[in-house]
Parts: C-alpha cells; sequence; structure tokens
C-alpha cells in the first residue's frame, strides 16, 4: 500500500515543513531517551486514507514507559485532488501530545497544519498548549515567553483565542495553563506565515524538552498524592478531548480510518467514576455522550488500543445522532467547518 502524495506546490512545500517538525520534535524525544530514560525510540506506525488513494500518514508512539505515559507525533496529509466532488484540495498537518509518566513534568500539545480549498484559498491552523497535572509557574512563564518570541505581535491575539478555546465550562477551569490558537490565518505573506510556522514548532519543541528534562531529573522521586493528582488531570484531560475539542471530533467524523491514532492524546489510565462523576455538570445535550464514554472503560481506567477504538466508535456514534451537541464544542473566534471541507 502506497500513500499518494499532494502534487499542488503549496502543499509540497506544507508537507515538507510538517515532515521536518516531525522529524525534529522525534529526534529531540528520542534524544532525551537516550540520555536519562530507557533509550527506546519512537516507533513509526503508518496509516492510509481510502487505501492511500487520498493520502494518510505517519505517527510516531512513545516506547519508552520510563519517561512517557504516552506519546504521539503525528504527520499527515490527506488530499483529493483528483476528486472534483470535494471542496478540499488538501491538509496537511502535525498533530502531536506528549503525556510525560513524572506526575511533575508538564503534558504538551501542539497542532500546526495548512489547509487547501479548491478555489485556492488557503489558511493556516496554529495551536501550542501546556497542560501540567501540577503547575510550576516557572514552566509556564519559560513556556508563554517561547510563545510570544515565536509569535511577536500575534501572540496577545493567539493567548486570547487560546484561553477560550481550552476553557472547559462545565468544570470552571481551563485545560492548561498556557494556550495559543491561530485558527484560519493567512497573513497575505506565504512566506512569512511559513516562517512564523517553522520558528513556533521548532521554539515550542525545544522548550518543552528542557522543561521536562528539568522536571524529571528534580523529581526523580514522587509520591501517590502526585500520582492521584495526575490521574485526576488525566480524566480532565479526556474529558476535554472528547466532548469539547473540534479538531478530534472533526477527525473522527471525516473518517474511521486512523481512529487509535486520533486518539493517541488520550493518557494510559483515567478514572472512571471522576469521568462519569461529571456527567450532570455537561450541557443537556451532551450528558448521554459522558455515559457512553465512562461504559467504554474498565473499572481500572486503562485506555490502550481496544479502548481507544472504543472510544472513538462511541464519540463517532453519538455526534453523527446528536449533531446539535457540536454547537456546544469549544471554538476560537473562527470555527472552521473542516467536515464540511471534506464533502
Amino acid at each position: 500500500m502506497q500513500r499518494i502524495q499532494a502534487q499542488d506546490a503549496t502543499a509540497i512545500r506544507a508537507e515538507e515543513l510538517i515532515t521536518h517538525l516531525q522529524d525534529y520534535f522525534v529526534s529531540r524525544l528520542n534524544d532525551l531517551s537516550k540520555e536519562i530514560g530507557e533509550d527506546k525510540p519512537f516507533e513509526p506506525i503508518e496509516w492510509f486514507r481510502a487505501g492511500g488513494k487520498f493520502g494518510g500518514g505517519v505517527r510516531f508512539v512513545a516506547r519508552d514507559s520510563s519517561l512517557f505515559d504516552r506519546g504521539s507525533v503525528n504527520m499527515s496529509q490527506v488530499q483529493y485532488e483528483n476528486d472534483e466532488t470535494k471542496q478540499l484540495n488538501s491538509a496537511t498537518a502535525l498533530s502531536t501530545i506528549i503525556h510525560p509518566s513524572n506526575p511533575h513534568a508538564p503534558s504538551m500539545h501542539m497542532h500546526i497544519s495548512w489547509t487547501q480549498m479548491k478555489d485556492g484559498r488557503g489558511y493556516w491552523r496554529m495551536m501550542a498548549d501546556l497542560n501540567p497535572s501540577i503547575c510550576k509557574d516557572e514552566d509556564r512563564g519559560c513556556f508563554e515567553e517561547c510563545l510570544r518570541k515565536s509569535s511577536g505581535v500575534l501572540y496577545e491575539e493567539a493567548s486570547a483565542q487560546g484561553d477560550k478555546y481550552f476553557f472547559i465550562p462545565a468544570l470552571g477551569r481551563h485545560r492548561g495553563v498556557s494556550h495559543f490558537y491561530l485558527e484560519n490565518f493567512n497573513s497575505g505573506n506565504a512566506s512569512a506565515d511559513t516562517a512564523m510556522a517553522k520558528r513556533l514548532g521548532e521554539n515550542v519543541v525545544d522548550t518543552y524538552i528542557g522543561i521536562i528534562k528539568a522536571r524529571i531529573l528534580e523529581h526523580a522521586d514522587y509520591t501517590q498524592e502526585d500520582r492521584d493528582q495526575q490521574l485526576a488531570y488525566h480524566t480532565l484531560y479526556l474529558f476535554q478531548v472528547l466532548t469539547l475539542d473540534r479538531g478530534t471530533t472533526s477527525g473522527l467524523l471525516v473518517h474511521d480510518e486512523n481512529d487509535v491514532g486520533i486518539m493517541g492524546s488520550i493518557p494510559s489510565h483515567v478514572d472512571r467514576e471522576l469521568l462519569r462523576s461529571w456527567k450532570d455538570r455537561t450541557p443537556v445535550e451532551q450528558k448521554g455522550l459522558v455515559e457512553a464514554l465512562a461504559a467504554c472503560l474498565e473499572e481500572d481506567g486503562v485506555v490502550e488500543n481496544t479502548q481507544k477504538a472504543a472510544l472513538a466508535k462511541t464519540a463517532r456514534e453519538f455526534y453523527i445522532a446528536h449533531p446539535e451537541a457540536l454547537k456546544v464544542q469549544a471554538s476560537g473566534n473562527v470555527a472552521v467547518p473542516t467536515v464540511q471541507n471534506h464533502k
């Protein structure tokens, strides 16, 4: 099986950038594993859209359990260049989430993508957010400074949109402590926008590696209370991703060929009963979803490939049956019709 790649020059340049950022991040993570872990490099897993006819991608998954509870660095390019029924020409994306094993080392999510429509319009989506189980002001400040230096005058807008997008109304808190989100972004200067996407990706990687290395070395020993705090946060992470995150939901609704990969953002363990207890706090449109998600899990809260597939299927079927629930999902200043673009 072979992945057919986009031939449009803009899409080719986007794939070159996204592949570079993926390679850069995986290399830094592997170096960290070699330096302070078990020297187990990330494993590549390829996936295909329509057997490769419409593209696909490759994700690198963590194998060093001494450092990573869960880690996924995914690049993809879905393209419809030979399908004139689609509005979308191509979508090229880096989506990555790292959940360290050490409760004192924060999780981090980053997404950088270029979407190209058949009418010639195109736009970037850039996201980066620091998600600690145990918050350290020093880490938050360091991450925010990285984002500010990477984006310049755009930082205030991106930070405000990120704070809006990652707020969880049902729980009255944000998912993380530092959020960056630019949606539907195109300044009109293609080279400057591409340079910023590259700068943002590389700077976030370098900053994050420095943060988690310092925390892992500083807190080689941690308590059961620390682990309990991490478990509660990991549960919140699953709750936010599957009830509020439009990117995850759109990926599930567009196709079912990378469900395990899309669920790569979910930590290895969650607290099933804590998740279930939030059902009554959610909007009426989503109460059934929370209970259905909890039913995908066993009492121990383990989330492996079987549970990932069940969670993906459950979420997809719920949103198809209850499209009104999509209206309560998160958005920045603009909600892009990602699913409609694929039709």
